[in-house]
């Protein structure tokens, strides 16, 4: 069984192999007439299976619509959404519901914990929804590769900010979804347990494969990314390999970040 490391390296030990969702021609319109905000134009992106990618861009520059989109929480006005053969464009209501439930994994700023159930609970959740069986070997090594095989009787009001997005993480790898979403998830935590989460994100990808979409706004956590994709007034403007705090911060600068 693999060990995970706490080492914060500058690039995945392994080397990709895929396409995780791809997007083409992406167009997102907020209003009418006068009032009419253009959140994404003819966005071409593409994101690599077992990696971890940081979308990053100044306010109000789509970074958030964009991965709303990508994940089947928004809709776009024009443009299609790939995700291993599915087009996200052409599914109902009730087949995008159904996708997010079984192929996708998220993360959130708010941890979104359920207050009544334990931790244990929490993770499994996902499972229970769609009356499935959980593997248990696979949830005890990701139980106690976070850390957490002594909390699991808890409830999130016992456990500390750190300790429930773990809880989240956790529960986002427990279904081995195709893509896991995260939005801001250091936003409620302290630099050092926010280090400690991003650390989790950048070796379930580059240890187990999993692939990783996260917006935020923080150069020094998109440097646990192997990549950065930026944006600015709804377009695709530049992308970063191996980036670092300092790339992050020079790249945002130019854009007026």
């Amino acid at each position: 069984m693999t060990t995970l490391t706490d080492t914060h390296s500058s690039g995945p030990e392994g080397v990709a192999t895929g396409t995780a969702v791809s997007a083409r021609g992406l167009n997102k319109n907020y209003g009418r007439g006068e009032t009419a905000v253009t959140a994404l134009q003819n966005v071409d992106v593409d994101f690599a299976s077992g990696r971890f990618t940081a979308i990053m861009g100044p306010s109000g520059s789509g970074k958030s619509t964009l991965m709303h989109c990508l994940a089947g929480l928004d809709t776009v006005d024009a443009g299609s959404i790939t995700m291993a053969g599915t087009d996200l464009t052409k599914l109902n209501d009730a087949q995008l519901t159904a996708l997010r439930r079984d192929r996708i994994g998220f993360i959130f700023q708010a941890f979104n914990l359920v207050p009544t159930l334990t931790a244990e609970q929490n993770i499994t959740l996902p499972v229970a929804l769609a009356n499935g069986t959980v593997d248990r070997e696979w949830f005890d090594f990701v139980t106690t590769t976070l850390g957490l095989t002594d909390r699991l009787t808890h409830r999130p009001h016992q456990l500390s900010g750190g300790q429930q997005q773990r809880v989240a993480v956790a529960r986002a790898l427990l279904t081995r979804p195709e893509v896991i979403f995260a939005d801001e998830p250091t936003g409620n935590l302290d630099s050092r347990v926010g280090a400690e989460v991003l650390g989790m994100l950048r070796r379930a990808a580059q240890e187990m494969g999993q692939s990783i979409i996260m917006v935020t706004h923080d150069p020094l956590a998109a440097s646990y990314a192997d990549r950065v994709v930026l944006l600015s007034d709804g377009k695709l403007v530049g992308d970063l390999s191996n980036p670092t705090p300092e790339t992050v911060l020079a790249a945002l600068a130019k854009l007026g970040a």
